[in-house]
């Protein structure tokens, strides 16, 4: 049974908080890699997990979110790596557990044996090394089915239920809509949990910029960030890397009198000297201080040399040219 959701309900922003997911029944995936050196990045790091232990440099311990009670679903950060997130995905109602881009094993392991759950599903927003490098470990340790974008199947290790766009999945009663998101990669989907409202972005979002267009060209990412910004303005973003005080520095650099922004990275600063989460992140709060969702912002176009007559693709890719370079 698959159908096209609407956006429905939102939930509110927090740096500690639980949300109820919607999973999705059985289909199957497949997903073809990009980068060779990401790849070999990635993979290079793949012997220091066992090493660290749950312990991140990164200094962000497992942080549960709660959400409206409109929905049963708990939202856990786990850190992964050196930067990354993955999501555990708890309905309180059913005990039916998912995880979101599960970089390594022995972090999700901890929290589920912390926890005391099993493991049902694994969701990924592309194939790349540190969204998918648990998975054949917690499969083979849980038995859980990997979800995944029906254009990377075979890229994902080991898929079982692929996804197009527009589809909806069910997890524990809950709907989540799949929607691609190309640009970083080619096979990039985004999960949204409208009763929950919360989205889980992967390398397409995060918060204050977007995901290096690794396969992707701008009009493609302007397109996946459109897609994003038509959800509700209370949406929570649930991004793949803590990467907001280094992205602030940017958009700060090019947008220097946005008070909004001024205001956002002083709390950004705040959570970071307490080794707290940024994320998840508010959809209203991106639209007013993210530089990729402010392509027609007259001060970045005035910054960064971009004719107020170009594009938003055009403004687009010199922005991230821009961050790229800085």
């Amino acid at each position: 049974m698959l159908s096209k959701i609407a956006p429905l309900m939102a939930s509110f922003p927090c740096s500690r908080v639980r949300r109820q997911p919607f999973l999705l029944p059985n289909m199957r995936k497949n997903w073809l890699g990009k980068n060779f050196l990401y790849g070999f990045g990635t993979l290079v790091l793949r012997p220091i997990k066992a090493l660290q232990g749950g312990i991140y440099s990164f200094g962000v311990t497992q942080f549960l979110c709660n959400i409206s009670t409109a929905s049963s679903l708990q939202i856990e950060l786990v850190p992964c790596l050196q930067d990354n997130y993955a999501y555990l995905l708890h309905d309180v109602d059913t005990g039916t557990v998912g995880v979101v881009d599960p970089s390594e094993a022995v972090s999700v392991i901890n929290a589920l044996e912390r926890r005391n759950q099993n493991l049902t599903y694994i969701l990924n927003t592309h194939h790349h090394y540190d969204h998918t490098g648990g998975n054949m470990e917690l499969k083979e340790r849980y038995g859980a089915k990997v979800i995944g974008s029906i254009k990377d199947q075979d890229r994902i290790p080991g898929i079982d239920i692929a996804l197009k766009d527009g589809e909806t999945w069910m997890f524990a009663g809950h709907q989540v809509l799949v929607m691609e998101t190309p640009g970083h990669t080619r096979g990039h989907v985004s999960f949204y949990f409208p009763r929950s409202g919360a989205v889980f972005s992967g390398d397409t979002l995060f918060s204050l910029s977007c995901g290096k267009l690794f396969e992707g060209n701008p009009e493609q990412m302007l397109s996946s960030l459109r897609k994003l910004m038509a959800l509700p303005d209370d949406t929570n973003i649930y991004c793949g890397h803590e990467y907001t005080a280094s992205n602030s520095k940017f958009a700060l650099s090019i947008e220097p009198n946005n008070k909004e922004l001024q205001q956002y990275v002083a709390h950004v600063a705040h959570l970071r000297s307490k080794k707290l989460p940024t994320i998840p992140t508010t959809l209203k709060r991106e639209k007013k201080c993210n530089p990729f969702l402010r392509t027609s912002s007259s001060e970045i176009r005035k910054n960064l040399k971009i004719p107020a007559s170009a594009s938003d693709s055009h403004a687009l890719g010199v922005i991230r040219q821009a961050k790229d370079n800085f």
